[in-house]
């Protein structure tokens, strides 16, 4: 890793660690006070966080001063979880699947009041029982062309996993959201329309021909580090993460053959002392103009359909619903994954362990 990447995480790190310490000496990170009310927001770090704090936090607050954010990461079920069971909550707003927080909905996740929203223009599928969407990822392969020169790469998914034609280091995120389970499937000739329900133990199957020269990050913000210090050639990274990389001056090509597209959603921990603002807030993010922002930072597809996004040379690049895109897109089926998303956690959490 080098020095510039150990620099970025190690400010982030603090950054976070002293608004969290900050919070917790005011004793608001769970509830109100007297000066208003402080919303404890789990994302996943790095560029992708700092885009949410700019195109979001910043706006509202300036809108509602009594309201005020700390931000934290990673955002992670588990913890939820053991939140929830022993009854100290400490996280209002937590980036998540859907399906994560669709079936666990009532017991992890609160259900919503987002009445107040108008769906008219919303994306099918944004508005949950326990979670609101707030923009679209896609996850395509891309390599970086130092490793292959341009044109002389993958150029399919079926390239991504052939370890004679394209020798190399590969990069996978272990979240569900970012296609670790669809690729293998797609690469092992399943067609696009025939994937759900998945065959998880035969994507697993396939993953096993890539494992000795794979890295399994376990974040997002792990595999850009990883793809900044040159640790892997071709990966499957969203989006939002290839944008930075690109604006740093990363020669990085895009691979748009089959690509998995995922829907990015909140949801509140079941038992947060700030269910109401908390709502209020999440509400903001689909309008217009907040989407539009979001889109213009990183290069994610609005789930508002009036939103017009201005998007720059980087964000086109990634833009899967644009003109870059000249393969097809697989959206997640968030049904299935909301009947089967734990089984299927601990099913390639063992798979990883193994």
């Amino acid at each position: 890793m080098s020095r510039s990447n150990v620099s970025r995480s190690e400010k982030w790190s603090a950054a976070v660690a002293l608004a969290t310490v900050a919070a917790l000496l005011a004793g608001c990170t769970g509830g109100t006070g007297g000066s208003g009310t402080t919303l404890t927001f789990v994302g996943y770090g790095g560029d992708g966080q700092q885009a949410q704090i700019d195109a979001w936090q910043v706006p509202y607050t300036n809108a509602h001063p009594d309201v005020a954010f700390v931000n934290t990461s990673p955002p992670d079920v588990a913890q939820v979880k053991a939140q929830v069971e022993s009854g100290a909550v400490q996280w209002d707003v937590m980036a998540t699947a859907p399906y994560a927080a669709q079936q666990n909905c009532d017991t992890l996740f609160e259900p919503l009041d987002l009445s107040g929203i108008d769906t008219s223009n919303l994306v099918e599928g944004t508005v949950g029982k326990c979670y609101l969407g707030n923009w679209i990822n896609a996850t395509p392969i891309a390599y970086r062309t130092n490793a292959f020169p341009a044109g002389q790469g993958p150029k399919t998914v079926k390239d991504f996993f052939d370890t004679t034609k394209f020798p190399g280091q590969r990069g996978i995120v272990t979240n569900l959201q970012n296609g670790i389970l669809e690729y293998p499937l797609l690469a092992d000739g399943v067609a696009p329309d025939k994937l759900y329900p998945l065959d998880v133990d035969r994507s697993l199957d396939k993953l096993d021909t890539i494992r000795d020269v794979t890295t399994f990050a376990p974040n997002v913000g792990a595999l850009q580090q990883a793809v900044q210090g040159d640790q892997v050639d071709m990966f499957l990274l969203p989006d939002s993460r290839i944008v930075p990389l690109l604006k740093q001056g990363m020669d990085i090509t895009v691979v748009w053959d089959e690509t998995v597209a995922s829907l990015n959603a909140f949801a509140v921990p079941k038992g947060s002392p700030n269910k109401a603002p908390a709502e209020q807030f999440m509400s903001s993010v689909v309008q217009p103009e907040q989407v539009a922002k979001i889109s213009e930072l990183l290069g994610v597809a609005p789930v508002n359909k009036t939103a017009k996004p201005q998007l720059d040379e980087f964000t086109k690049q990634v833009q899967v619903y644009g003109p870059a895109n000249t393969g097809s897109t697989v959206l997640q089926d968030v049904n299935w994954y909301a009947k089967n998303f734990n089984d299927v956690t601990t099913k390639l959490t063992t798979w990883l362990n193994g």
